[in-house]
């Protein structure tokens, strides 16, 4: 990196944050554990629904397992994972199956979510924020209504994530004053920094203390940091 550059463009961003508050909202030890172990989720996820070692693990196999880790927080269902991977129905119903027997407290969690948010109208971050749902899910609309129980799954969740990201922009905010570099935006889980080529070392070590909050999930909270002289490389 060249050293007569003064500033630089640094991106900090949690690394599968949503996957990471599912294992912990859901309480799931399998996907707690797989958190845990340091394996990449998704290929361990293909390992345990295709029952073959880690190191057996194809491309193609560890695509399907992220496709349904994600499409997971979000609800979705058989047809739109058959959508998304271009199978059938009847083989997309299969993998989801496969994949609550591996995490069989994500399904759960999922149904409890639902019954929870029928009967009190509403659903809540880990920190109390909540999310209003009464109406939607009695509506006479079906579509609204799946639409609502997709939400209320998916809230606690992408919520929490909205609050974790926060409480880091104001802890990092205040670790940085008097200092040169400067917190100048935030997208989804992500902090971008105008970094003073002086300070690199301590704001790295700063923002990444911010961003994982003493840990207070079940499962790591983990921070990629990446540097770049323009926004293209930051």
């Amino acid at each position: 990196m060249p050293q007569d550059r003064e500033n630089f463009i640094l991106s900090a961003d949690y690394s599968q944050i949503e996957l990471r508050l599912l294992a912990h909202v859901s309480g799931d030890k399998n996907l707690q554990e797989a958190f845990l172990s340091g394996v990449d989720i998704h290929t361990l996820t293909a390992a345990k629904v295709f029952e073959v070692a880690v190191s057996e693990v194809t491309k193609e196999m560890r695509y399907r397992a992220k496709a349904v880790n994600f499409g997971i927080i979000y609800g979705q269902s058989k047809y739109g994972l058959a959508k998304a991977l271009g199978i059938s129905h009847d083989d997309a119903q299969l993998f989801i199956g496969k994949y609550f027997k591996t995490y069989p407290g994500v399904k759960t969690y999922m149904e409890n979510t639902v019954k929870h948010a029928e009967q009190t109208g509403f659903v809540e971050t880990i920190f109390g924020r909540k999310r209003y749902l009464a109406d939607e899910l009695g509506s006479a609309n079906a579509m609204v209504r799946e639409f609502a129980k997709r939400a209320a799954i998916n809230q606690p969740m992408q919520g929490t994530a909205a609050d974790l990201i926060k409480m880091a922009m104001i802890d990092f905010a205040g670790k940085i004053k008097g200092l040169k570099s400067k917190m100048i935006m935030q997208v989804h889980d992500e902090i971008v920094v105008e970094l003073d080529r002086t300070e690199r070392d301590v704001v790295q070590k700063l923002i990444k203390e911010s961003m994982e909050l003493g840990q207070p999930l079940s499962v790591p909270l983990v921070v990629d940091i990446s540097v770049g002289e323009s926004w293209k490389e930051g």
